[in-house]
């Protein structure tokens, strides 16, 4: 008979690898919330058409078998047959019409719009093949169809709506859901139906739960008596220390995630006033030490960013963009000029990271920005901002893990409703981008709109992510700098 003491992770001899990460998602429905919890999640249970190759990078059959250009608005996909839906409902050419037809289609709410806005209409023309209709030419298509785009099992979603779908969700992809708990996490087990010839391959580890676990220290607490088994976000300095744990693996690196300033151009609020004037946003720019708080602050590879884009994305060509280095003295003098000689006061919403918000806070009330910290759950802020009422929010975007910069720039500066410059120089060059099939006029397109969006200051991208990982050293698990821990191929030793 084995007896666990408290330092013993029970995960293994259960079967069960219990997660935890520090955001709940606010409908666990992959295209019902953009936060990256809810990603990892879509990858769990969902599939999508293609699947990208973590070694090489390559396109691979998924629920799509084959694909093919009939014109470059006209993308023509073979289907594969069968497969089914956790619930039984076996996968057709009405669930990958239906999905994007009306779950994404011009009606439907749903969080990032940028992810389906470039399908048109998806046509049905068999049982196992359909015709996806786009709006203009998008070179980036496959990029999204592996990625942000997950297939609804259209029968299913009809009968429940999306509240009934949110609470019991289907997909057909490696664990099933089998339970939600709002403010506490989800059950997955493993499907045992999964298809055989996957590229995602077959799901080892029985049960997956995610955990909700708010504060850092609890969730090291729990990570140190085996409650839970893996943990992502820690901070710098505990990692270092959780690297003497004998029983705990620690793995770091910089992912594809960057963490920037939003800054509200329009406001209409007396808060955002200032930051109509170029000269104020540029000297909040000039204010914040960038690598300070990548070397200090979050460590582990990251490094100062000043585009809103990830430098191994196609598009993002950062030669022409304004390089703001840390020059408070400059800031000053810009706020001076436009006639804040003492400074305003103003807010930052966050809802992550609160020593990095604070320490930016600091940064900004040394040059006379005088800035509240409004520290609240994601989907408060999303409100605030799309509101135009947050004048400054700290953020962190991780592009859906979609290697192209349309998937950044064109999320928040195409004119939607993450758009706080509105700017209409802006939003042309990323439509033209966009649709741009000759890539060195793509690039050229993207690398205009990158240096008008800094050179006008209207944004502060900060830094890229690291990633801290710890976790019980039975379970074999490889991080991606894609930021997307794939626990459907991670096993016990």
């Amino acid at each position: 008979m084995m007896v666990f003491g408290a330092g013993a992770h029970a995960g293994k001899a259960n079967d069960t690898l219990t997660y935890a990460s520090d955001n709940e998602v606010e409908n666990v429905s992959p295209y019902h919330n953009n936060m990256r919890e809810g990603v990892v999640l879509a990858a769990m249970a969902w599939d999508t058409l293609l699947y990208r190759g973590t070694k090489t990078g390559e396109l691979k059959p998924q629920l799509a078998t084959a694909w093919k250009w009939e014109s470059p608005t006209a993308l023509l996909v073979t289907l594969r047959q069968g497969v089914t839906f956790h619930n039984g409902d076996k996968f057709t050419a009405d669930d990958v019409a239906y999905t994007f037809n009306v779950v994404t289609g011009p009606d439907a709410k749903i969080a990032t719009r940028q992810n389906t806005d470039w399908i048109k209409s998806v046509d049905k023309v068999s049982d196992y093949e359909v015709r996806i209709h786009l709006k203009t030419p998008f070179p980036a298509a496959l990029e999204y169809l592996a990625g942000p785009t997950p297939i609804y099992p259209a029968a299913y979603f009809t009968k429940v709506g999306l509240e009934g779908f949110s609470k019991a969700p289907v997909g057909s992809g490696p664990y099933k859901i089998t339970s939600v708990v709002p403010g506490q996490g989800v059950t997955m087990v493993k499907n045992t139906a999964y298809f055989k010839d996957s590229p995602a391959g077959q799901p080892k580890i029985g049960t997956v739960k995610f955990t909700v676990i708010r504060d850092p220290e609890a969730r090291m607490a729990q990570l140190m008596t085996g409650a839970v088994d893996w943990i992502w976000r820690v901070p710098a300095d505990q990692a270092d220390s959780l690297k003497a744990a004998p029983n705990l693996s620690v793995l770091s690196g910089e992912t594809m995630r960057v963490g920037f300033i939003s800054i509200n151009n329009n406001g209409t609020t007396p808060e955002a006033a200032p930051f109509k004037d170029p000269r104020v946003r540029q000297a909040l720019n000039y204010a914040i030490n960038r690598k300070g708080l990548a070397d200090s602050l979050v460590r582990g590879g990251s490094q100062p960013v000043y585009a809103p884009c990830f430098r191994t994305q196609f598009g993002c060509d950062t030669s022409k963009v304004q390089q703001y280095e840390y020059n408070p003295a400059k800031a000053k003098a810009l706020l001076a000029e436009a006639g804040y000689p003492n400074g305003f006061d103003t807010a930052l919403w966050a809802y992550r990271e609160r020593e990095y918000a604070e320490a930016m806070i600091g940064d900004l009330r040394k040059v006379g920005i005088r800035a509240r910290l409004h520290f609240v759950q994601y989907p408060a802020l999303r409100t605030e901002l799309r509101a135009g009422r947050a004048p400054l929010t700290f953020q962190a975007w991780g592009s859906f893990s979609i290697n192209d910069a349309s998937a950044f720039v064109g999320n928040f500066f195409k004119g939607g409703p993450d758009d706080t410059a509105k700017d209409p120089q802006v939003i042309a060059l990323m439509q033209t981008a966009d649709a741009t099939v000759d890539k060195a006029e793509r690039k050229a397109k993207y690398a205009q709109a990158l240096q008008r969006i800094s050179t006008q200051a209207m944004w502060a991208p900060l830094f890229s992510y690291s990633t801290n990982y710890a976790f019980t050293s039975d379970l074999k698990f490889e991080a991606q700098p894609d930021e997307l821990p794939r626990f459907f191929q991670a096993s016990w030793k």
